[in-house]
């Protein structure tokens, strides 16, 4: 039986249809080496056992490649969002139950066992059941994943950033082709022309978009200076959008330090990254208009704040200056000398009085001055020698007070009113 015969009934190859083994071939993988080799034909075989051991499994993915070959329809199922793909069978039963037509881009969920082909080394899953993913159940799958990235608080207000108010560097993230980003670069250069546009040019749809548009985020996230990033993109359909509901580009825009700005599709579109973003724009003409502030505009408003302060200043000097005539106008202003007449009187008194009163002061201190100058003679010891009385020292200057203090022939000093007169003890 051919390998195309064993796939139209579904038949894999197995471990049991191997050769026989060499004896001298190692039992394991790890025991293999250079010199003792598994040739191919012992290798395959046991992948096959390895991946016979798995159970069937529902897998989702987008169908490509549809052909039909008697009672079975081979295919291949695409992953959603990155560039991986496996082949498939499904009986063409199956297919048909389906009751809508089975084209390249319908996004199906099958059960299938993954099977090895051991010959060509080619790993296939063969569907017994196949499930038509409709728009509602990528509605419901979408609000499932909005409310727990909701109960994560990735959409709280709290998170969200300002826009700068001028940016120098816009991130725009934008398709290879379409109007996105004519709409965006147009409107914010016609609004402020010395803006500048860091471009990253991705698949807006399909599988690559999800990866393509996490990268091109990162890496101007990473660039110090790009001041706000944009992601556009023009209208589609709800599988046209899926990619930017898709959980991972949710997180990367969610952990993005740069503002961001969602402007996916129309008004009515709102894929989840609408939410987590900065700020949402409608459309991308609108994303053009709010990242940037209209130069004619905020020229015009600087004029009208001029002009307003320069009438509010003029009817402050006005109002002053007439304040200023009245005040000066006044009597007391005229002739201010007389604002010291009252006080002229109460100088004059004070300094009679402060007079009279030194006057008294000093009269008092010099009488006390007398008083204590005539104590000061009374108990003077130049009193008492004026008087015609002497003090008598010996030699070594001790005060004579007893005569037994001294002794005949001992010099003496006597202090006398006049003056110092030396003398012999007899």
């Amino acid at each position: 039986m051919s390998e195309t015969d064993r796939a139209a009934t579904g038949e894999a190859i197995n471990a049991g249809e191997q050769p026989d083994a060499m004896v001298s071939l190692p039992s394991t993988a790890a025991e293999t080496t250079a010199e003792r080799p598994w040739p191919v034909s012992h290798l395959s075989p046991k992948i096959g056992e390895y991946i016979a051991k798995m159970s069937p499994v529902w897998v989702e993915g987008q169908v490509l490649n549809v052909k039909r070959w008697k009672h079975l329809v081979f295919l291949t199922l695409r992953d959603t969002s990155e560039n991986m793909s496996l082949k498939a069978t499904l009986p063409a039963s199956e297919v048909h139950a389906l009751g809508v037509a089975l084209d390249d881009g319908a996004r199906v969920v099958i059960h299938a066992k993954p099977a090895w082909w051991t010959k060509n080394g080619d790993l296939q899953l063969q569907g017994k059941t196949v499930q038509s993913v409709g728009l509602g159940d990528l509605l419901a799958r979408i609000e499932a994943l909005k409310e727990m990235l909701a109960a994560e608080g990735l959409f709280a207000l709290d998170r969200k950033v300002p826009l700068p108010f001028v940016p120098t560097l816009v991130g725009l993230v934008c398709a290879n082709q379409g109007d996105a980003e004519h709409d965006v670069v147009e409107n914010a250069t016609r609004r402020w022309p010395s803006v500048r546009f860091e471009i990253r040019r991705v698949t807006v749809q399909g599988a690559r978009c999800v990866p393509e548009t996490t990268a091109a985020i990162q890496e101007l996230d990473a660039n110090p200076e790009v001041d706000v990033i944009v992601v556009a993109r023009g209208g589609g359909s709800l599988e046209d959008l899926l990619p930017f509901s898709d959980e991972r580009l949710i997180r990367v825009a969610a952990a993005c330090e740069t503002p961001l700005v969602s402007a996916i599709g129309h008004e009515l579109d709102s894929p989840l990254l609408d939410l987590v973003a900065d700020y949402r724009a409608s459309t991308p003409t609108d994303a053009g208009k709010a990242i940037v502030p209209d130069a004619a505009a905020e020229r015009r408003g600087m004029d009208q704040a001029r002009a307003a302060m320069r009438a509010a200043v003029m009817a402050k000097v006005d109002r002053e200056s007439r304040g200023l005539e009245a005040f000066v106008s006044r009597p007391v202003l005229a002739q201010p000398q007389r604002l010291l007449d009252p006080y002229r009187d109460q100088v004059r008194v004070a300094r009679e009085a402060s007079g009279r009163a030194l006057v008294a002061l000093m009269t008092i201190a010099e009488a006390t001055a007398r008083e204590l100058t005539a104590s000061l003679r009374a108990l003077s010891p130049q009193s008492t020698l004026d008087r015609g009385y002497a003090v008598v020292r010996t030699a070594d200057g001790s005060v004579v007070r007893q005569p037994d203090e001294v002794s005949p022939g001992d010099a003496l000093h006597l202090t006398v009113a006049g003056g110092d007169i030396s003398a012999t003890a007899t």
